[in-house]
């Protein structure tokens, strides 16, 4: 431990308890350690990146060891850098995929933590993601890059907290979400209709969302559209979340007002009750949904300007 930086020797031991530590214990926080520095040399990066995605989850302070070692966050952000000239034309590789996803998962690691949080939003390292986001291919090293890059923004939002929205409102955020709703596999649309929801539940997020019609509008197709998607491929957690958006939808006057035509008819009838069955809360989701908007059956509107009047735009 002698020639640790004084960033791991002495902050990185007190984060994981040593003091108190068995010996075995000690010997596992000191291999964590060892990976650490091992991000700063480029010939042993990816084996630290593989060895510590795996062992995350099993030390709870490794946000802070990573934050302050000298060069992690650099090292880690040099990763997600490096692939985006094989964006587009989109050429990236599984193994490319593989090695930046562990990178991301060490991001969603800073993201998750209380100490780390706001210090990963203040470095806007989140806007090093969106190009992920902003990927159009649906192979498996680009899906399993847009769903490892949800996971962090998802983590970010997990825990209510205005400034974390406001921040995300601040970017692009809604239109890439959007846009994994409407593309990404079922795992991507459930994580990204997750972050839109959590958005939407606090009040900054639902009053930028609901300012204006093209906004609402936006949000209420894309709903919309996976409505139609899960007629023929039922999810019933992703249903749940969809249900919630507009639940939160409504509880806005003029969004509510334009809910009474644009909801799809699938969720007035009997469409999903199959999928509804076994989840009550989202069965007292879609009641309350239907009551709040007066469960007017009326035909689906068809254009953007009856949005326009609707919304007092």
């Amino acid at each position: 431990m002698a020639n640790l930086p004084q960033s791991i020797s002495t902050s990185g031991a007190t984060s994981f308890g040593a003091s108190s530590a068995t010996a075995k214990d000690r010997s596992r926080i000191a291999s964590v350690e060892h990976l650490v520095l091992q991000l700063n040399n480029p010939d042993l990066r990816e084996n630290a990146l593989h060895e510590l995605s795996k062992k995350r989850e099993l030390f709870q302070d490794l946000a802070p060891l990573l934050w302050n070692s000298f060069g992690t966050m650099s090292a880690l952000l040099q990763e997600i850098v490096s692939i985006f000239p094989v964006i587009s034309p989109p050429n990236l590789t599984p193994a490319q995929s593989t090695r930046v996803c562990n990178a991301l998962a060490l991001f969603q690691c800073v993201a998750s933590h209380l100490d780390t949080r706001m210090q990963f939003l203040h470095a806007h390292i989140p806007l090093y993601l969106y190009p992920f986001l902003n990927t159009t291919s649906k192979s498996r090293p680009f899906e399993y890059l847009r769903l490892t890059s949800l996971g962090v923004i998802g983590a970010l939002v997990k825990v209510d907290d205005t400034k974390v929205i406001s921040f995300l409102l601040s970017t692009e955020i809604i239109p890439l979400c959007l846009r994994s709703m409407e593309m990404g596999s079922e795992l991507s649309k459930t994580v990204a209709t997750f972050i839109v929801q959590k958005i939407l539940l606090d009040e900054i997020g639902l009053k930028y969302i609901c300012t204006t019609a093209e906004r609402f509008y936006a949000v209420a197709q894309v709903l919309g559209n996976m409505v139609e998607t899960l007629v023929e491929q039922p999810s019933s957690r992703l249903l749940k979340h969809i249900i919630r958006c507009y639940l939160r939808l409504s509880d806005n006057q003029s969004a509510c007002k334009a809910l009474r035509t644009c909801l799809p008819d699938m969720l007035r009838d009997a469409t999903f009750s199959n999928c509804l069955r076994e989840d009550p809360t989202a069965r007292m989701w879609l009641q309350q949904l239907l009551h709040n908007i007066g469960d007017n059956r009326v035909p689906a509107l068809q254009g953007g300007g009856g949005f326009d009047r609707m919304m007092g735009s």
